[in-house]
């Protein structure tokens, strides 16, 4: 019998600028395999097909107005802010604390500053459709996925290296 791992703790760098005591919440991006249904002759019933991924969106929630950020908003490039995000994991069962690094690539394609009044708390969202995103825990690489460049690893695995190798010969 165990207990999860619970998030103890995060903090998020933009350029290398820390939002320690600001980041309130990150949505991590939906990892998923596009696929289309396929039934040939012979068959009795289809197969799901990878047809590579699905697009990925992350959504980081500032507890305030930060205008580093929204200065960021209409990057040209499809990676052009990148995000750091580091959590700490740890199950209430008296075991280490686990390091979670989030490294995202994309551009804001939505800040909602949400209502403002005063007095209250503030919080702006932030919408990331990403070209980019890497997991690491406790320092080793769990996921890559560059969608310009064509990397897709998995626990160490090029899942896409393969087919990268024959495009590029």
């Amino acid at each position: 019998m165990g207990l999860p791992r619970k998030l103890k703790n995060c903090n998020a760098f933009a350029d290398g600028m820390s939002y320690l005591g600001v980041i309130g919440e990150f949505e991590e991006p939906k990892l998923a395999i596009a696929t289309d249904d396929w039934r040939g002759g012979g068959m009795i019933g289809p197969v799901k097909i990878d047809n590579g991924l699905e697009a990925m969106q992350a959504v980081l929630t500032m507890g305030g107005h930060e205008v580093a950020l929204i200065r960021k908003f209409g990057a040209t490039s499809a990676d052009g802010v990148r995000i750091r995000l580091v959590g700490a994991y740890q199950a209430d069962d008296g075991s280490a604390a686990q390091a979670v690094e989030i490294y995202i690539g994309g551009r804001f394609s939505e800040i909602d500053p949400g209502k403002s009044k005063p007095g209250d708390s503030t919080e702006h969202k932030y919408t990331v459709p990403l070209a980019y995103y890497r997991r690491v825990v406790d320092g080793i690489d769990e996921v890559e996925i560059d969608m310009i460049a064509g990397v897709f690893i998995v626990d160490g695995v090029d899942r896409y290296g393969e087919i990268m190798a024959i495009l590029t010969n």
